[in-house]
């Protein structure tokens, strides 16, 4: 199974589509925001800001096609740089092994042009580099990390193909050691088997489903893994981490895989304009986003 095929699974679950505009140079949120919990409370935008102040990582989930979700990522990334300029961006669109790539064009090393032929970005992620490069440019200006939390395209293949064991030394230099990747819990097991299976009519191998689930743990882990380690390297920074809804749903992909390896950590999650099915889902993130 390619890595293509994995990120349909994920777009299974994740389709929506909305508009929003702001000024690029917007100071304050547009008033059209509206932002809610699992258990339809409505709340101040400003008021959200500023309790993920005391969060050190924010999931911002976002559906990749969506450029109203990327619009909304790159204002709250503002807003929380204004309180807290200390924030480093973690983005699932890199990956581990170009963090160099990403690291020459925020120092002014490179171009535009370049730092997509150093991270080959149009061929491991592909999305219009246009939805993420206004947030790349605002971390550059004010000199603002960013990380790239991803697997390899070829490990997440040949893991999806082979499974685990099928990997070299080699291949394992950019995921965490083995023994750290954990294929749990049931519940996450469960609501990919679920995708797996619609994908493939009910007809998906049960071989198939246990590669296609090791494949996204160790996404899942991968990410997780990247950011516990920056996060302990920097511990006066907090993260922003731009990343795929289906990554933080019910805290099961990254997040608790962060929290085993910092324990204690204070993390949040929000949806950005969320599918409707999610709102009425009460442990599926900490807030909605909606810009519509």
């Amino acid at each position: 199974m390619t890595r293509k095929s994995i990120a349909n699974f994920c777009a299974l679950s994740l389709s929506l589509f909305v508009l929003w505009t702001a000024p690029s140079d917007a100071q304050t949120l547009p008033a059209a925001i509206s932002v809610s919990t699992p258990t339809q409370q409505r709340l101040d935008p400003q008021a959200v800001l500023k309790q993920l102040r005391s969060s050190r990582v924010i999931y911002l989930g976002e559906t990749h096609d969506s450029e109203a979700d990327h619009r909304a990522q790159l204002e709250i990334v503002r807003s929380l740089y204004q309180q807290n300029p200390k924030i480093a961006i973690g983005m699932e669109m890199f990956q581990r092994p170009f963090q160099s790539g990403l690291d020459r064009y925020l120092a002014g090393a490179s171009t535009e042009t370049m730092l997509r032929e150093f991270t080959e970005y149009d061929k491991r992620w592909g999305f219009p580099w246009e939805f993420y490069s206004p947030i790349v440019n605002f971390a550059k200006q004010n000199q603002l990390p960013v990380i790239a939390l991803n697997t390899p395209t070829e490990v997440t293949r040949k893991v999806a193909r082979q499974g685990l064991e099928s990997l070299t030394e080699a291949e394992k230099r950019y995921i965490p050691p083995i023994a750290e990747i954990r294929a749990e819990p049931g519940r996450y097991r469960d609501r990919l088997r679920e995708l797996f299976n619609a994908f493939h009519s009910g007809k998906g191998r049960s071989r198939g489903f246990e590669r296609f689930f090791q494949a996204q743990v160790l996404w899942d882990e991968t990410m997780a893994d990247a950011i516990a380690q920056f996060l302990n390297q920097n511990p006066d920074r907090q993260m922003i981490v731009l990343v795929g809804q289906g990554h933080i749903v019910y805290g099961e992909g990254i997040p608790d895989r962060v929290a085993r390896r910092i324990p204690q950590v204070k993390q949040s999650t929000v949806l950005l304009n969320p599918p409707a099915h999610f709102l009425k889902e009460e442990a599926i993130a900490d807030f909605f986003w909606k810009t519509r």
